[in-house]
């Protein structure tokens, strides 16, 4: 900083380095407080429609795999997405239903290892394996 010039005489000019922080100050302020610009396009989503409680029965479930890998529940068909609802469903209940699960034998061990996968994820704990006895011929 300088008291003057050398020939005495006060400074004129006025000191601009406060001015400019102050002014850079309140530009990073502006900046941050400026709202991000977001650009969404409203799409009308399908609403998942609440599970029928007459699907999920209190006391035992039959799931079941036929040849064409094609899942059953109670002997309705169904896609792994509606099983994992039925799953849910069955765990809300009071008491956990038992959960009978008979893959045929021909069916593809992929889909039955899917399906185990979603049993397992859900937790289920009360699990059953039915229909073993077609397996007899393979020891």
């Amino acid at each position: 900083m300088s008291g003057g010039r050398d020939d005495g005489e006060p400074m004129m000019e006025m000191n601009t380095t406060p001015l400019i922080d102050v002014m850079l100050v309140l530009l990073i302020m502006f900046i941050i407080t400026i709202p991000i610009q977001t650009h969404a396009v409203k799409i009308d989503l399908p609403q998942n429609a609440p599970t029928p409680p007459d699907v999920v029965d209190p006391v035992r479930n039959k799931l079941a795999i036929d040849a064409a890998s094609q899942i059953t529940w109670n002997g309705s068909p169904i896609d792994k997405l509606t099983l994992r609802q039925y799953l849910d469903a069955s765990l809300r209940l009071p008491v956990e239903p038992e959960l009978q699960f008979a893959p045929d034998k021909q069916t593809r061990y992929v889909t039955v290892d899917e399906v185990l996968a979603v049993i397992k994820q859900s937790g289920v704990t009360k699990l059953g394996f039915v229909g073993n006895e077609q397996y007899r011929s393979f020891q």
